[in-house]
């Protein structure tokens, strides 16, 4: 009951609403064109802080491994020990940092999806920082060898498509191959409430799915990196020496609000819950809002003559070239939707489907080739073109999703929300 009621608390601004998007009463919002800071998350912490307590916080569980030993840190922005970062928590009590890695958007988190990272030095420690992003994705022998143990702490929004367990599947491989241990410091899952999605097709495997798994998987960063290890799902079913450090206070039931953005585009809560649904539009003629003060909570392109609201996307801190620049895009504002997943605990599909049912231009021309790595396959947009309805499509995710959820029982470190 407690968590019901921190539930309708996070939910008390959102309506609820029909499934349906009205398109009466056009919304106009036009964006003014600069760099945005990006700032913590506007829904702030419902939680207090003795309730959850992060892997990293847990300092006695790992610290003492690392004294005496050269470390690399895989971390972000988010990478906090209550109000300090990482890095400078274990550089004060003198451990031996001698690698940084950053993952996609950079190690201060503001680079945009998809560019090119170099590398560069940490502050005034001369601390090598090294991207794990671009043609980089994986540690090389070089990169370890004055390297004994990896520690990753990065929070993770658990889809399939956010990079950052990709990151997380090479970091262990190298680790693996060098013979390094590797340490996990959990954080809790925003979407670890649920299940849903098709499982990837290995056919499709990229950087933005790479394994078997549906596109919301429901597991922390900790428990995914169990089921790498277990299910051996890292190259040539080898296996890392690995411990992580669990949460304390959470599991699969908690209502989880991050304290710091993730990733420049998912700066709200309801961003964060309407990603696994939205980002698969990226594989589309749609924008999802990058370049506005609400990326992945709106959704629009300039010449669709559907929809309630209208924005014009700019160059945005994390946007330095967003889709559809300074072209008035009309569409959706979805943010209050959120709750819809909730109650359903699904993905929905209403808005990908109304969009290709409502597109101006020609259908072929509505998907790019980004989409089937999105959708982990052919199958979703083949799905779609022949006009299959929700219900059909999540039929064909059922037999997937029952065995997915019998490997992923396996590997949890907290009560699951069934």
């Amino acid at each position: 009951m407690l968590k019901l009621l921190l539930l309708l608390n996070v939910l008390s601004c959102q309506s609820a609403g029909k499934n349906d998007i009205p398109e009466n009463g056009r919304n106009i919002q036009k964006v003014k064109a600069g760099v945005e800071s990006i700032s913590p998350l506007a829904d702030r912490i419902r939680y207090t802080p003795n309730q959850i307590q992060v892997g990293a916080d847990r300092m006695s569980q790992y610290v003492p491994t690392l004294e005496n030993k050269k470390i690399g840190l895989v971390v972000n922005p988010t990478s906090m020990v209550k109000n300090t970062h990482l890095v400078d928590t274990l550089y004060k009590k003198k451990i031996q940092i001698t690698k940084i890695f950053g993952p996609e958007h950079g190690l201060q988190g503001i680079v945009d999806a998809g560019s090119k990272i170099g590398n560069s030095t940490y502050k005034e420690t001369n601390i090598p920082v090294i991207s794990l992003y671009g043609k980089h994705h994986k540690p090389t022998v070089q990169d370890l060898e004055d390297v004994d143990i990896l520690v990753f702490d990065i929070q993770d929004v658990g889809a399939r498509f956010y990079t950052y367990i990709s990151t997380l599947t090479y970091v262990m491989e190298a680790a693996a191959e060098n013979n390094k241990k590797v340490i996990v410091l959990d954080r809790p899952n925003p979407n670890g409430f649920y299940v849903d999605g098709n499982i990837l097709d290995t056919a499709s495997r990229s950087f933005v799915g790479m394994h078997p798994i549906p596109i919301v998987h429901g597991m922390t960063i900790g428990e995914y990196a169990k089921m790498l290890n277990g299910e051996k799902w890292l190259k040539n079913g080898i296996q890392c020496d690995l411990q992580v450090v669990s949460c304390l206070g959470y599991d699969h039931t908690t209502v989880y609000t991050l304290p710091i953005a993730p990733s420049p585009n998912l700066n709200t809560q309801q961003s964060i819950y309407l990603y696994p649904a939205l980002c698969l539009l990226e594989g589309t003629i749609v924008s999802m809002g990058r370049g506005t003060p609400e990326p992945f909570t709106v959704v629009g392109y300039p010449s669709y003559t559907k929809g309630n609201y209208s924005f014009t996307p700019e160059v945005t801190t994390g946007n330095k070239a967003p889709l559809y620049k300074g072209e008035l895009c009309n569409g959706y504002a979805l943010k209050d939707k959120a709750s819809i997943i909730f109650k359903t605990k699904k993905i929905p599909l209403e808005w990908l489907l109304l969009l290709y049912k409502n597109s101006d231009k020609k259908k072929k021309d509505f998907f790019n080739t980004f989409f089937e790595k999105l959708a982990g396959g052919k199958m979703l947009q083949k799905q779609i073109k022949a006009g299959k309805t929700e219900a059909q499509i999540r039929k064909s995710w059922e037999k997937g999703l029952k065995e997915f959820k019998l490997i992923r029982k396996k590997y949890l470190l907290y009560k699951d929300f069934e």
